[in-house]
């Protein structure tokens, strides 16, 4: 049953859409933005060329505090309930990870940062009482699980976003992509880390929920940044190759067939200082040494037709077994043509291999290709 208006939750951005002309939807249990005036591919345009502002408040933001006081037996806990290599985290850096489960397949994705005397977590908005509860069912005993709802979170993306903050005070030009901290801006005590989801240079910024729709309204006075909705945020992070939980990744995907085995440190893999220890340990290792039987891959399509979440891919035109499916697909507006990505035997994930995607009823050529399909502009 989908939810009511009155059900929904809201961020404290809402007011803020509202004025803006913003059209709203529901989203993981929240009123959310799906586009402005503008329209999505203005908007997607716009943060590839200028600074794009992303109300993401409806995301989860925990912070995880050792009892012992040392930021060392929080990470040691975490690698508890993730493949990642926490304890090398160093003070003011984060780091990409995932929650996995006993068949190592990944509960959720999130950002873990070291705040010099606890852990700062952000995960996603339609997982985020789950993880909680998680985390409280397995890091009790040596951790204390803060829910950080009182804050807010924007995401300022693209070129000029770092501009746009030393615009407003912001010290932020000696930050480098995945660091992240306490930071001053705009006079409100703020967390910043200098990454994103949309594959260009930006900052992620928590905020007091009370003081989230100054600081908005203060960043988009700079003519450079326009409000974005979950609509540009979608093709942006597709663009970017990055997986969505719930589509590209989930329960039943592990890390290595979501080709995300660049994030499983060598310390955590079979033969590291410490190795294994978190759920699915056994199948995940197993997949790194010898390789999972389908990979998430790249695709374009020949023609101009997008090809959508949930097309059946074939491995030609005729065969009447599927080898696959699309998780996400759609226009590339700064391509200007479809990109998708989905999942395929591992024999097929070569760059160039040809597969056909079944779209009402007509096989569509398409190719598997690199990701990311545009180039990141990453500070590092």
């Amino acid at each position: 049953m989908l939810a009511t208006v009155t059900s929904l939750k809201q961020t404290p951005l809402h007011a803020l859409h509202l004025a803006r002309g913003a059209k709203m939807v529901p989203f993981a249990g929240y009123d959310m933005p799906v586009q402005y005036a503008a329209g999505v591919l203005r908007e997607h345009l716009h943060t590839r060329a200028a600074a794009g502002l992303f109300d993401v408040s409806h995301m989860g933001q925990i912070a995880l505090r050792p009892k012992s006081g040392r930021v060392e037996d929080a990470a040691l806990a975490l690698e508890r309930l993730v493949p990642q290599d926490i304890v090398a985290v160093a003070p003011g850096r984060q780091r990409y990870a995932q929650f996995t489960n006993d068949d190592g397949g990944i509960l959720d994705d999130l950002m873990v940062a070291n705040f010099g005397d606890h852990l700062f977590l952000v995960v996603n908005a339609a997982c985020k009482e789950a993880d909680e509860a998680h985390l409280r069912a397995h890091l009790s005993d040596s951790c204390i699980i803060d829910s950080l709802a009182d804050r807010a979170l924007i995401a300022l993306q693209g070129p000029k976003a770092e501009s746009a903050l030393a615009r407003i005070g912001a010290d932020v030009h000696a930050m480098r992509f995945m660091d992240a901290g306490p930071r001053r801006v705009d006079g409100f005590d703020c967390f910043v880390s200098r990454s994103g989801y949309t594959g260009e240079d930006g900052f992620e910024i928590s905020v007091p929920a009370p003081n989230a729709e100054a600081l908005a309204t203060r960043l988009m006075q700079n003519p450079d940044v326009l409000p974005i909705g979950l609509g540009a945020r979608d093709s942006l992070r597709l663009e970017a190759g990055l997986c969505l939980h719930g589509h590209d990744i989930d329960t039943a995907t592990t890390p290595v067939e979501a080709a995300l085995e660049w994030s499983v440190q060598k310390s955590r893999r079979s033969g590291g200082a410490r190795a294994g220890g978190f759920p699915g340990a056994a199948k995940i290792l197993a997949e790194l040494d010898g390789g999972a039987s389908r990979r998430r891959v790249g695709l374009r399509a020949e023609g101009r037709a997008p090809v959508r979440e949930g097309a059946v891919l074939f491995a030609d035109a005729a065969s009447a077994e599927p080898i696959g499916n699309v998780t996400s697909g759609g226009f590339g507006p700064s391509l200007n043509a479809p990109v998708a990505m989905g999942y395929v035997p591992t024999s097929l994930s070569a760059v160039g291999t040809a597969v056909f995607a079944e779209v009402r009823g007509q096989r569509l050529p398409m190719k598997v290709a690199a990701t990311p399909f545009v180039p990141n502009t990453y500070k590092r």
